[in-house]
């Protein structure tokens, strides 16, 4: 591999200023766009010596036949300059965002003569307000259906609304009660027009203006006798309440902020958005993105909010943008939103109080997403196919792995040494195969796995002779019926072995292999920095594209053993010193789970001191040395 790139530029030739860069391939097609506030600091990074790069930017790099850039007056004007080109070359390279869906909104058509209320997924109707965004259509509908009791606005069609103005006979929706616009001929344009702004205005912050009215209105009609109009003001203040509540409080009622909640990691990431307006979540977006390069949170969170702020309207940018990680160019984000909404625009942390516990749902919210997302990638027929055949091709293999087995080590401090089995067959995790191993006596991790593939595949060894000698054909003679159910075997043969970790647990593995005589079934490694896929031998890992299903398939298997594995070693934790310290009198249930979450495993435990151990609430000097000397004997 060369070390140095041929289209590197000479010394001095790139400037100091500020900037955006393309990187190109041979055809002219721009690769990656990025922003600096140093061009020449930024570039050199990428045009440092091969073997240092990230191995995604190597192939970034390798890839490209030039780069160029553009010098800019200030960092705001870079911000809008690479979020144009991105825009406008959608470069393979950049992080591509996948919205989970086309979302609906609540439109209200101002332009219109008598504006009427609408749900739409289209963002671009001229002069309309929008509300939202919100997750289900029936959500918008129900709102809306509450709304027109209290705010009675047109809903009907244009058509219906030229035809009654036109014969002067109320629409049908006018007609049953489900419009208030002039088509129904109850209202004048004008009347109308101000019943239009009132719903706006509540739709925008929940003002309570409307609540204190209608409450004193109901008063006045009760107090003179009128319940028939005091029972029009209860419903629409019921109304008002929920809609009010379908959107809880959860800040200052003065607030209007968007909340990005984030999840990600080395290959996907997903994006929570939550609209708070009048202290309320208005509305929430959840977009998935594709991860190409390896970048950091701070960057991702930089991408994202160029992206949700980049077109839209200055009506959408609240005052106060939540994040939760503060990108390295904060300031001059605030001054690309401000210029763009015309007022102040703060991008901060949510660190502490109700905002933190908010960010803390959208977080968790982002991490449900993203576990969603590449379940329904792995269980979807097409991307399973897809992966298992890539697969093949990347490992060299003589066929698809039907069925492959990935194996995990976990340990406490190396202490509780247990590894786990996943399987997956056809591209599916086959929960019922799942197997787990002590490791009472280990080095380390390489010598864990050798040793729980040596008892693994001393088990393909015991089923091939068994099978073998149960096979009533071999002497021709007539297979007997079967009259009751054979138990599972601990394991089919394996047409791929994947270990997690580098290249010293594949060369462990590889070795087992060679001892057991099983070096027909093909082995590789997954390693998590940098989602390196290592083959037994090989100098060089197997770098996967970003996007590859077969990447997001080894991905899931690594993290499905290390969960399984991490689940096995904490219940036999639990177990191990909740049966040895039961024996210790006057050490109940709840002590013992006290003690388990202080130290973590009896070893530990056993190398406490009496005065260590009497720290914990609820154990006093005597119990303490009570548990020691119990230990000590044991």
């Amino acid at each position: 591999m060369a070390s140095a790139l041929p289209y590197k530029p000479k010394p001095g030739e790139i400037p100091t200023d500020p900037g955006v860069y393309r990187f190109r391939d041979a055809d002219g097609r721009v690769l990656y766009v990025g922003k600096a506030k140093n061009l020449r600091a930024r570039l050199s990074n990428y045009f440092a010596p091969l073997r240092t790069l990230h191995e995604r930017t190597r192939r970034m790099v390798t890839t490209a036949a030039s780069v160029e850039w553009t010098v800019v007056a200030t960092d705001v004007d870079s911000l809008q300059l690479e979020y144009m080109w991105i825009q406008e070359f959608s470069p393979p390279f950049n992080v591509r965002y996948k919205d989970d869906k086309s979302y609906p909104y609540m439109a209200v058509t101002l332009a219109d003569e008598a504006p009427r209320v609408i749900v739409t997924r289209n963002r671009r109707i001229p002069g309309a307000k929008y509300f939202g965004p919100y997750p289900k259509v029936w959500a918008v509908h129900d709102t809306i259906d509450l709304m027109i009791k209290v705010f009675p606005i047109r809903t009907c069609s244009d058509a219906s609304y030229k035809k009654a103005m036109s014969t002067g006979r109320p629409c049908f929706p006018g007609q049953i009660g489900r419009c208030g616009g002039p088509c129904s001929m109850r209202v004048s344009i004008e009347e109308h027009r101000a019943i239009v702004d009132d719903f706006v205005a509540f739709m925008s912050g929940g003002d309570q203006r409307f609540t204190r009215e209608l409450s004193a209105r109901m008063r006045e009609a009760a107090a003179a006798m009128d319940y028939e109009s005091a029972a029009v003001y209860r419903d629409k203040l019921q109304a008002i309440d929920a809609v009010l509540n379908r959107s809880a409080l959860v800040l200052a009622e003065d607030t209007d902020a968007d909340l990005f909640g984030i999840a990600e990691d080395e290959l996907s990431a997903a994006v929570q958005h939550f609209v708070i307006r009048g202290g309320r979540v208005r509305g929430v977006r959840a977009t998935t993105i594709d991860k190409e390069l390896d970048i950091s949170g701070a960057d991702l969170v930089d991408q994202v909010l160029q992206r949700t702020y980049g077109d839209a309207p200055a009506a959408d940018i609240p005052r106060q943008v939540l994040v939760p990680t503060l990108p390295e160019d904060a300031a001059e984000l605030e001054a690309w939103l401000q210029s763009r909404r015309g007022k102040r625009v703060s991008v901060q942390v949510a660190q502490r109080g109700r905002k933190a516990e908010l960010m803390k749902t959208a977080n968790l919210n982002a991490r449900q997403a993203l576990l969603l997302h590449k379940t329904r990638r792995t269980s979807d027929y097409t991307a399973r196919t897809r992966a298992l055949t890539d697969l093949q091709e990347a490992l060299g293999m003589s066929e698809a792995p039907l069925r492959i087995e990935c194996f995990d080590v976990s340990h406490l401090s190396g202490t509780n040494v247990v590894a786990s089995m996943v399987v997956f067959e056809d591209g599916l995790a086959r929960k019922d195969q799942y197997r787990s191993f002590g490791v009472p006596e280990t080095t380390d991790d390489t010598d864990s796995i050798y040793q729980v593939l040596r008892r693994r595949l001393a088990h393909v060894d015991a089923d091939e002779r068994e099978e073998a000698e149960a096979d009533p054909t071999a002497d021709g003679e007539e297979a007997p019926v079967v009259t009751s159910r054979k138990r599972p075997r601990f394991a089919y043969r394996p047409q791929l072995l994947v270990v997690d970790g580098g290249q010293p647990q594949v060369e462990a593995a590889a070795r087992a292999l060679r001892d057991t005589g099983h070096e027909d079934i093909a082995l590789c490694g997954i390693a998590k920095r940098l989602e390196e896929v290592w083959l037994p031998g090989e100098e060089y890992p197997v770098i996967l594209p970003r996007t590859s299903e077969a990447l997001y398939l080894l991905q899931r298997l690594r993290d499905e053993a290390h969960r399984f594995a991490i689940t096995h070693q904490r219940k036999r934790r639990k177990r191990d010193i909740s049966s040895v310290l039961s024996e210790v009198p006057g050490l109940g249930d709840a002590r013992i789970k006290a003690l388990l979450r202080h130290f973590g495993s009896v070893t530990a435990l056993r190398q406490a001191s009496p005065e260590e151990i009497a720290e914990l609430p609820g154990i006093g000097p005597k119990l303490a040395a009570s548990i020691h000397r119990h230990l000590a004997a044991g």
